[in-house]
């Protein structure tokens, strides 16, 4: 099964064509409105032939309800210090990108941005947040006001099993979460009882069959691989406590620990004899094999690296 936060693989289930209803599914979860969304409409439906034309530029859903609110949802998999302000600045031009040069600001809809993020962000244990305008003293909401909100799903702090799991939010991160380890012949009850997540199952199974989606999901996988070793390095040179030497150590092992995770979550089968040549590389091939990594397609390629070293 694939991991469905990676972008090729998050847009084709829920913005894919004849998929309404899939997104339907997210959007009500999340807001968990008195009054669900019935029907919306996705202003950039998925395209494979567009997807690799744009060279994965567009890493956002958008859509518009039936009351003509329009809805940007993003996954975001890698921290950002300033991601909050990010997803203002998005949000804003989404709401002032309604209006034409003439228009007045009754054409004016509400702009809603849905952000799934594979970090903590805030500081306390919620995993849901959900933010309006809405008056300091006395937590007034006025409608005049209800131009933007913004809903963040923090999903590493969600940390229910499939036997705990009850709402459709619930539901939702659990999939988002966990669907590379579900098996198809066994599925959670909490999936079959709900059409949309089936579904996206069903759907999960053909992309990781078809060729040609694999082998950019997995291309994908790679440079989220790199992106993230990138981060951690980063990370690491940027710490001032210890000894030198201690950050050098603990730089290699950081990195060492990210690849051979990465390495196995795309070759399930690589042999120990393997892994043992990988935790034996100093810290400047480790930087060399980060880079590497968009190249390997099978167990052999990592092997033949590593002869040629």
């Amino acid at each position: 099964m694939l991991d469905p936060t990676t972008d090729i693989v998050f847009r084709s289930l829920f913005s894919g064509e004849a998929n309404e209803d899939v997104l339907i599914f997210v959007i009500n979860a999340v807001l968990q409105s008195e009054k669900p969304i019935v029907s919306v409409r996705i202003k950039n439906p998925f395209n494979l032939a567009e997807y690799k034309k744009a060279k994965l530029s567009i890493l956002d859903i958008k859509a518009v309800d039936s009351e003509g609110r329009l809805i940007d949802i993003e996954m975001q998999l890698l921290h950002h210090r300033l991601y909050g302000r990010r997803a203002l600045y998005y949000l804003a031009n989404e709401y002032v990108g309604q209006l034409e040069a003439k228009d007045n600001y009754t054409k004016l809809n509400t702009a809603i941005g849905i952000h799934f993020l594979d970090f903590a962000y805030f500081d306390d244990d919620r995993y849901r947040h959900h933010f309006v305008f809405k008056d300091i003293e006395d937590n007034l909401m006025p409608a005049a006001l209800d131009g933007m909100q913004l809903y963040f799903i923090e999903m590493p702090k969600f940390r229910k099993d499939w036997p705990e799991v009850s709402t459709d939010l619930e539901r939702l991160v659990a999939f988002l979460k966990g669907a590379e380890k579900l098996d198809p012949a066994r599925l959670p009850s909490q999936i079959l009882e709900e059409p949309a997540l089936l579904k996206a199952v069903n759907q999960l199974e053909r992309m990781g069959m078809d060729k040609e989606q694999r082998s950019i999901y997995e291309s994908e996988v790679k440079r989220r691989m790199v992106d993230t070793i990138q981060l951690e390095s980063a990370r690491e040179d940027g710490k001032v406590e210890g000894r030198q030497e201690g950050r050098q150590e603990g730089r290699k092992e950081g990195m060492q620990h990210l690849i051979l995770i990465m390495l196995h979550r795309i070759f399930p089968d690589i042999p120990g004899a393997t892994v043992a040549k990988l935790e034996a590389l100093d810290s400047e091939a480790l930087d060399d094999l980060s880079a590497a990594l968009f190249g390997f397609h099978t167990v052999d390629d990592v092997e033949g690296w590593l002869a040629n070293r």
